[in-house]
């Protein structure tokens, strides 16, 4: 039969169920040319009606080849997660939706083939997520009739493999809907499932030890997989299991069964899930755990098991023997666990559970009626008095530190064999510790040291002392008690002198020779990680330890000792406690190590966890790593062409760059031929490394900025990509704010110029407007606008802020601004049932008129201009509809004198009353709509000036320089200079000590300022009639009273 491919497009071959089923052979067959039009055609149809049902029909017709009825299946699988919702683009319709669940139950029970049946049940498992109880109401009652009634072993299986995954697809559901539906329907399905459940079994348990049959296999089958959906039903279906009947007799049953499957290989798959049973019970339902029959004496048990697995697990002897005697597919290193490590592992996990129950109920129970916290009472008292008695506490914390703490044979193997793929496997398994025997082991010894430090502290110390001396030569067993004594850091560090452990022992240990003595080299390395931040007082010898063990020199020191020391270094340098004077002597032999460490291992996250322990180094050292910063730098490149797709590796790279530029101030120059075309390449738009790098490729960009003495060319080439990174949103938004600030610092003759200024501000203009609601993202845009604006007054005076301001009003910025402002006066003035919300307030508002405050004091004719050019159009007092500056001027003093007493920061304060100030010095004709605010004025000149004056002077002083006293004029030759300062900080500083807040002395600015005016007006005469009559008398006294005027 000739092969059929589609070579039209999709519109042009109407859907049908003989069409679909040649485009299905073809998007099957191994041609790749038909794979891919038969693969397009069919993601064609998915938006089509009839396309799902057609799917259904070719997965039930049974006369289809395998293969064809699997991407069947599988394509209508998929489609259920895309167009089953009704809320979704080209849902399915409603007849096509009947269509296929009335065939769902009875195609999957009439399944043969398993991998088909697991798909099937899957689909049903979707679809019930969707609808059930609404629109399938049946979807569970249909497979609980079946499993009630006489039908053969193969549906029975099918049903309760279909009942499986919807149980799983309900109880993981995010509605908590779905999973009440769940729980109204469970207490009928567990009836039915326990009866299946124990008659299966009652049927096939006395066969066992004989040859299994097929009927007894399908038997044993059955109960596995009815075990299994009512481990799920009874965790997820029940509020409180412990108070339901046929919970408590499937309970029991679990009990009665437990022992005898323990002792047959053909149950352990059964044994497991029983087990898994029990551990979630104590974890998701803590007090049913407890409470239900003969609980505490199934942990006794759990505990019995798991201590006598204790006595296989850890190797005996010598290393070198354990070493010797380990056999592939012995000591649990096959890559499957023995069903008896993985019942010990149970075993630790329901122990776990029971101290959180006692000692963390908290986070164990949920409390929500009397009887729930009756229960938890019970529960706790149980525990507590006959379970976690103080001679099983002991009990277990010992065997946990002899037993479990100890390497197995076949891990010691596989240190000699694969010592970099072990390193890394160990080091993972602290994140994954519900699935290895030996880390839930340390998680289980922490809980039982933190709740019960009494009992436990002191024999562990006297073990401890008992092997803490260079002459205990039992180097396994020294080794796991260490590790006890690492963990339990936080709970005997104030019994146990830790430095005078590192000075007189473990500087011996590590020296020592011998078959062996790797394993406590690699565990000196932990154990000074863990104590690091805890208490250790001396740091020298602990960086000439991990200098000595970081040395390839000497035999012992292997690959695990090596990149462990490595590893754990990263923790100790960047504790609280580190300094750089102390490390500085070890500086170089370790860099040196690590470096070569990361070029000899093969791992890129071993690669990555090496490089990120220099660059806590760098961090740390600041500007002591400059005679190693070429060394660093230098490797960095291989690395960077070695990672490939790896970008998890660049960034690491990245950061360390950014460090290094941090720690070196301005001698970090040198690297910027190596640092901007990395930046330039991740910042591009659309580039590959975008979206992986982008934040970290600004974090470096920024460092460099803040470190760079002087602009370069290259440096100021990539001012262009920053804009569009506003558009980002985010962090990336902020970060790029940030760096448009150190742009204006560095170079603010060119980010000023005709090329630049014109596009920076148009994209802080579109910014503008949508930041309202966000204070912190508008005050950045807000600051950049008001340092420009310095800026441009520094490098051109009143001329350039002219240009600035107009510059502002034409890209839309300054017309914004004041639209904001004027909402909020027009809000201010609304009260009652009918007030508005204003725009623009609080922090935001202030930021507003900082900017207004900045182009009044750079140029009070560029201000007038732009505040004509851009004021909205607001009628003026005579009523016509032209606005002009006394009209804008009018409404925007009224509201920012009701503002002035919401800003809290003295120099923010002091910035408005100088630009206020300043609007005297306006023309004679001018002057008379600020004069109008006269009272605001000396109410404002009142509170900020007193609020200025040094605390110091005292009040009996009465000299007109002492009256004047403004405590934030500061003198540029008082400020300290740190030598390492970052260039940035010189800059701020520069910026700081040219600013009008701080140089301009507000009492004399206001003298000077008001008697220009009263000149203006006539003489004083003059002006107090016309002006001064109308000020409150007690504004007034207070004003004079600061001698001023």
């Amino acid at each position: 039969m000739p092969s059929f491919a589609i070579e039209v497009p999709g519109e042009a071959n109407p859907l049908n169920e003989d069409l679909l089923v040649r485009t299905l052979h073809s998007a099957a067959s191994s041609d790749p040319h038909q794979i891919q039009t038969g693969t397009k055609q069919l993601q064609q149809w998915e938006r089509t009606d009839g396309y799902y049902k057609h799917l259904q029909s070719a997965y039930i017709d049974t006369r289809l080849p395998v293969e064809l009825r699997y991407l069947a299946i599988i394509q209508l699988k998929n489609g259920i997660d895309k167009y089953w919702r009704k809320t979704a683009t080209n849902a399915v319709s409603k007849d096509d939706k009947d269509a296929i669940r009335s065939r769902l139950i009875q195609s999957s029970l009439q399944e043969s083939e398993d991998g088909l049946a697991l798909q099937n049940a899957l689909v049903i498992a979707k679809i019930a997520r969707f609808e059930y109880p609404n629109d399938w109401p049946d979807a569970l009652s249909a497979l609980v009739q079946t499993l009630r009634s006489q039908v053969p072993p193969l549906q029975l299986a099918r049903a309760l493999l279909a009942l499986l995954h919807i149980v799983k697809e309900l109880s993981t559901a995010r509605l908590q809907r779905s999973r009440q539906n769940l729980q109204a329907a469970t207490p009928e399905i567990v009836h039915v499932l326990s009866t299946l459940y124990t008659e299966s079994v009652a049927y096939w348990l006395p066969r066992l030890g004989e040859d299994v049959d097929h009927e007894t296999a399908a038997a044993m089958r059955l109960s596995l997989m009815a075990m299994k959906v009512l481990r799920r039903l009874i965790i997820t279906g029940y509020e409180h299991p412990n108070r339901h009947e046929e919970v408590v007799a499937v309970w029991s049953a679990t009990q009665q069964h437990l022992q005898r499957f323990l002792q047959q290989s053909e149950t352990e798959k059964l044994a497991l899930q029983l087990a898994k049973l029990h551990h979630e019970m104590a974890r998701e339902h803590p007090a049913a755990f407890a409470l239900l029959p003969n609980s505490i004496d199934l942990a006794l048990a759990y505990w019995g098991l798991t201590k006598a697995y204790g006595e296989s697990f850890g190797a005996h002897g010598t290393v070198q023997a354990a070493v010797s005697n380990a056999k592939v597919g012995t000591d649990g290193d096959s890559d499957e666990k023995s069903t008896t490590e993985k019942l010990a592992l149970r075993g630790l996990l329901i122990l776990r559970a029971c101290v959180k129950i006692l000692h963390s109920p908290a986070q164990t129970f949920k409390h929500r009626s009397p009887s729930d916290k009756a229960e938890k009472s019970q529960a706790t008292a149980l525990i507590r008095e006959q379970l976690l008695t103080p001679h099983l506490v002991q009990d277990m914390t010992e065997t946990l530190i002899t037993r479990f703490f100890v390497f197995r044979a076949s891990d010691l193997r596989d240190w000699e064999a694969e010592p970099e793929e072990w390193e890394k496997r160990e080091e993972g398994l602290g994140e994954d510790w519900e699935f290895s025997l030996r880390s839930c082991a340390e998680k289980l010894f922490l809980d039982l040291a933190i709740n019960y430090k009494d009992l436990l502290m002191q024999p562990l110390l006297r073990v401890f002392y008992s092997v803490a001396t260079p002459g205990c030569e039992d180097v396994l067993f020294k080794d796991s008690v260490y590790t006890a004594i690492g963990l339990a850091a936080p709970v005997v560090f104030e019994e146990l002198d830790f430095d005078a452990f590192i000075r007189d022992v473990l500087v011996v240990e590590v020296q020592k020779r011998g078959a062996g003595w790797n394993v406590l080299r690699r565990r000196v390395a932990i154990l000074l990680g863990q104590w690091i931040s805890v208490r250790v007082s001396e740091r020298r010898p602990v960086y000439q330890i991990f200098e000595f063990l970081l040395g390839r020199g000497d035999p012992l020191n292997d690959q695990v000792v090596r990149v462990t020391a490595g590893r754990q270094l990263s923790r100790v340098v960047d504790d609280w406690g580190t300094k750089a004077e102390e490390l500085e002597p070890c500086l170089g032999s370790i860099l040196t190590s690590l470096m070569a460490l990361i070029d000899e291992v093969e791992l890129t996250e071993t690669k990555m966890a090496l490089l990120n322990t220099i660059s806590v180094i760098v961090e740390r050292m600041e500007h002591r790593i400059a005679p190693f910063a070429e060394k660093i730098v230098g490797m960095l490149p291989q690395l960077w062409e070695a990672s490939g797709e790896e970008h998890l590796m660049k960034q690491a790279i990245l950061t360390i760059l950014a460090r290094l530029v941090n720690a070196m101030k301005a001698d970090s120059v040198p690297l910027h031929g190596m640092v901007l075309p990395i930046i330039r390449g991740a910042v591009v738009p659309g580039s590959e490394t975008e979206p992986y790098l982008l934040e970290d490729a600004l974090d470096l960009w920024a460092s460099l900025l803040v470190q760079t003495p002087s602009p370069s060319q290259e440096t100021l080439d990539l001012i262009p990509l920053l804009f569009p990174i506003y558009d980002h949103g985010s962090e990336d938004l902020r970060k790029a704010l940030e760096i448009t600030e150190s742009y204006l610092l560095l170079a603010p003759a060119h980010l000023l110029s005709d090329s630049v200024r014109p596009p920076l501000f148009a994209a802080l203009a579109s910014l503008f407007g949508a930041l309202k609601g966000k204070p912190e993202a508008n005050g950045m845009v807000c600051n950049i606008i008001e340092l420009a604006i310095r800026q441009a007054h520094r490098l051109g005076g009143a001329a350039a802020v002219e240009q600035t301001a107009s510059d502002l009003v034409a890209v839309g910025f300054l017309p914004k601004l004041l639209e904001g402002l004027r909402g909020s006066w027009t809000a201010h003035c609304t009260t009652g049932p009918r007030a508005v919300h204003a725009p623009v307030d609080g922090v935001v508002e202030t930021d507003y008129l900082a900017i207004v405050a900045r182009l009044i004091l750079g140029s009070l004719e560029g201000f007038g201009n732009a505040v004509q050019a851009s004021a909205p159009q607001v009628p003026t007092s005579q009523g016509s509809g032209r606005t002009s500056l006394e009209g804008t001027m009018q409404w925007l003093l009224q509201e920012w004198f009701s503002h002035l007493e919401n800003i809290g920061d003295p120099g923010r304060r002091k910035l408005m009353a100088l630009a206020l100030t300043r609007l005297l010095n306006l023309p004679q004709q001018q002057q008379r709509f600020v004069l109008g605010h006269l009272q605001s004025l000396m109410t404002m000149w009142t509170d900020v000036i007193t609020e200025l004056r040094d605390p110091n002077i005292e009040e009996t002083t009465s000299t007109l320089e002492a009256r004047r006293g403004d405590s934030l004029v500061y003198s540029a030759q008082l400020a300290a200079v740190d030598p390492h300062e970052a260039p940035e900080d010189a800059r701020r500083r520069e910026m700081m000590y040219s600013d009008e807040v701080h140089t301009l002395g507000l009492p004399g600015f206001v003298t000077e300022a008001l008697g220009r005016a009263v000149a203006g007006q006539g003489g004083m005469e003059a002006f107090r009639r016309e002006w001064v009559g109308d000020v409150d008398v007690d504004v007034l006294r207070g004003f004079m009273g600061l001698g001023v005027m």
